[in-house]
């Protein structure tokens, strides 16, 4: 079990949101830091939409027929231990305890831990790190959230090379609880199981990453899976529908790449594309060891069809599928 009790949480964008909640739902002590009375003003609203979502979804959870249930949520309670009143009254704790901040200082004063969770934007979270680490008690850990900067860019600037590492979290956290622990080259032992045990103690289930790795494991799985599909297409090879029932009805997956797409959103997945195809020296090499030169001019030309025509995937009611 770890030691920390006073949670902070820098930043309040989608994922900032959950993750303190979440931790919140769970017991902890829970300050959101953000810059301005305008942050305050978008991130007040995205809590509100969780406590109706986690109501929400523990009113869904009543129908499960099992722990594989899609109904069933692992962020919010255990299958042999569902109490929905229970988990409504933790619910309501949490965006009831939830402390929004300005001051940083005063917000990490006392902190145990403190979960950078801001834009992914180098030039803005070494700014920020930069500032937050005199601000700290030595007593602190760092981590931060983010899915495409390695923690290594930002260690010198942290002041805490030992105390600091990645925890990277999925989207809707309620459910798809898993977050990646990875360490960089001076994380501590001790640092990285507390920071494993906290996961634990909010209910994801904890996976180590005991070296940097750009993708960490889910997106370095996920993103050549999801290029491999769209280059199917992009190509000419075959039409979305058949791709989709070459993987499932091949694999027993429960959706195909382009019905992620839709769920994902056809800008972010153009946006992937674009970034990929700007550093080549990075992914070419890779990709040609894997035996798959992905033609992402193609691919953006494809997503972009769909993205002028206004079908921007599930949010917007048509992508690749109608819905």
């Amino acid at each position: 079990m770890s030691s920390i009790k006073k949670v902070v949480v820098a930043g309040g964008g989608v994922l900032g949101s959950q993750i303190a909640f979440q931790a919140a739902y769970c017991g902890f002590d829970v300050t959101i830091w953000l810059r301005s009375e305008s942050s305050i003003g978008r991130t007040q609203p995205k809590l509100d939409k969780l406590k109706t979502t986690y109501f929400d979804a523990i009113e869904g959870m009543k129908a499960a027929k099992s722990p594989v249930d899609p109904n069933w949520c692992r962020g919010i309670a255990e299958f042999d231990a569902f109490d929905a009143e229970e988990c409504k009254a933790k619910a309501e704790a949490a965006y009831s305890n939830l402390k929004l901040e300005l001051d940083l200082a005063k917000a990490v004063g006392d902190a145990d831990l403190v979960i950078e969770s801001m834009a992914e934007v180098q030039e803005e979270k070494t700014a920020f790190f930069t500032k937050l680490a005199p601000l700290m008690p030595e007593k602190t850990l760092l981590v931060t959230n983010s899915s495409s900067l390695l923690p290594s860019s930002f260690t010198k600037v942290t002041g805490r090379p030992g105390k600091y590492l990645a925890l990277h979290f999925a989207n809707s956290i309620w459910k798809q609880n898993i977050a990646e622990v990875m360490a960089q080259a001076e994380t501590a032992q001790e640092s990285f199981d507390a920071v494993m045990d906290f996961a634990q103690e909010i209910r994801m289930i904890p996976l180590p990453v005991n070296k940097e790795k750009a993708g960490y494991l889910l997106n370095s799985l996920l993103i050549p899976f999801l290029f491999s599909g769209l280059d199917l297409v992009a190509n000419g090879v075959s039409d979305p529908e058949s791709v989709d029932k070459a993987w499932k009805l091949g694999t027993g997956a429960p959706r195909g790449p382009f019905e992620i797409f839709d769920v994902v959103g056809l800008t972010t997945a153009y946006n992937i594309v674009e970034k990929y195809q700007k550093v080549p020296g990075i992914i070419n090499p890779l990709l040609k060891k894997m035996m798959l030169p992905y033609n992402f001019k193609a691919q953006k030309a494809l997503l972009k069809k769909y993205i002028d025509a206004g079908k921007l995937g599930r949010a917007s009611g048509e992508g690749f599928y109608k819905y």
